[in-house]
């Protein structure tokens, strides 16, 4: 039996697109890591906040991890870019490698909807269906 694990991060209307994303933490063989979703072209993404290059937080302050294009994530620490859709970094530096990805489910419409990360014990990504009041404290 595997074991599901939903955790409510934000409302959808915290996430604006392209614009500061929102922090939060998870566990990870343990450890509690910092990791984050932003919204690209309508979608929510989420990953584990920390660049491939080099075990150091993206963002330049807390949330921001859009270069001022708005066209791809940046590390604030070394300037190596991704694409927000899919982690990909695009940068020589790093040319080939991916930020981690989380399973992030965007459940509801317009100011009612709610974003959620699902994570497994395995450690895979399902998606599954979420019911919650939609409420936050």
């Amino acid at each position: 039996m595997i074991d599901i694990s939903v955790v409510q991060i934000c409302r959808g209307v915290d996430l604006v697109d392209r614009g500061r994303g929102v922090r939060f933490e998870i566990e990870i063989d343990g450890h509690v890591t910092p990791a984050f979703v932003i919204r690209y072209d309508g979608a929510v993404f989420g990953y584990v906040n920390q660049c491939v290059h080099m075990s150091m937080e993206l963002d330049w302050q807390e949330g921001e991890f859009f270069e001022k294009t708005g066209q791809y994530l940046i590390c604030a620490t070394h300037g190596v870019i991704f694409e927000p859709n899919t982690g990909r970094c695009v940068t020589d530096l790093c040319s080939g490698s991916w930020l981690r990805k989380l399973n992030i489910v965007e459940r509801g419409t317009g100011a009612d909807s709610v974003i959620f990360f699902v994570q497994t014990d395995t450690g895979t990504s399902i998606d599954v269906p979420v019911s919650c009041d939609h409420s936050l404290s």
